[in-house]
């Protein structure tokens, strides 16, 4: 049984004959009468009754268009549901970032948009593969992935670009190498690095800097957050990678970014969300504020 039969047995029962029901829907009195066939077979008794040469409903037939009627008001408001669902700017929108991006945009967005729409926010930092999964969940997901990846997977989701940022090397302000203006890879070959885990973006960094030295690099510590490796490379113990504009300045204290003048780096910032989150009207206001965000230097808490 589909809406558009019960709609051709009720214009049946309101207008009186096929032929007219056929002009009002504008196909032919054929299709119309295959329409009612075909409802037919989903009953056992007859909707309709042949009276000379017109088309007339039943008792069960009146009794069907009669419930027709309710069922076409129910998916008519359940439409009208939906569609005030993705109108209405104050629904709420959820938001995930890997931990930089969080501390760069998560207060400046909650400022931005004031409360409309709530957000929901939440930390997520995961191999770069399991990034488009995080759109199950939420409604913008914060990923980055280095410039030679592949492309987030198409038509699973929408790719947003955010930012460009370039990544430098951290050392420790006492470092022999803290007061240059920038440095070459061949000056790292004697030193101690702290990388993310395997798997995720920028675990992949470090093989271009050593196969400028020719051998593996000396990778003694193995931490994700980037504040927690901040820590470590603030005792001289080690240097790392780190990005250069969504870390703050607080948590830069005692570190000097060095930028590779022989190897530049960067990752790229993207904003994901499944094709359906985007037609919600609260969800695309997110998105545009992030994008505004993302243009402004960061200068951090």
């Amino acid at each position: 049984m589909q809406l558009y039969e019960l709609r051709v047995l009720r214009e049946l029962g309101e207008r009186g004959s096929v032929a007219a029901v056929a002009e009002a829907l504008m196909v032919t009195p054929s299709a119309i009468s295959q329409q009612l066939t075909s409802l037919q077979r989903g009953f056992r008794t007859p909707l309709t009754v042949r009276r000379g040469r017109r088309l007339e409903l039943t008792e069960a037939g009146r009794a069907l268009a009669t419930a027709g009627t309710k069922v076409a008001t129910a998916m008519a408001d359940a439409a009208s549901a939906v569609d005030n669902f993705l109108a209405d700017p104050s629904e709420p929108v959820s938001v995930s970032a890997f931990h930089s991006a969080g501390l760069a945009w998560f207060a400046p967005l909650l400022e931005a948009t004031c409360g409309t729409p709530s957000l929901r926010l939440s930390d997520e930092d995961v191999p770069r593969a399991d990034f488009p999964a995080l759109t199950l969940n939420h409604d913008i997901v914060i990923a980055h992935r280095l410039p030679h990846d592949d492309p987030w997977p198409p038509g699973r989701v929408v790719p947003t670009h955010l930012v460009s940022e370039p990544l430098d090397v951290a050392v420790a302000r006492n470092h022999p190498l803290a007061s240059r203006q920038s440095i070459s890879t061949l000056d790292l070959a004697s030193e101690r690095w702290i990388c993310v885990h395997d798997g995720f973006p920028l675990s992949q960094l470090l093989a271009p800097i050593a196969v400028r030295h020719g051998q593996p690099l000396d990778i003694a510590h193995r931490v994700n957050e980037f504040f927690v490796a901040a820590t470590i490379i603030r005792t001289g113990q080690a240097v790392g990678l780190m990005p250069r504009h969504t870390m703050s300045a607080a948590s830069l204290d005692g570190i000097v970014l060095l930028p590779l003048h022989d190897l530049p780096l960067a990752r790229e910032i993207d904003a994901l969300s499944r094709p359906e989150a985007l037609h919600r009207v609260a969800v695309r206001r997110v998105l545009s504020t992030l994008v505004e965000l993302a243009r402004k230097p960061y200068a951090g808490p």
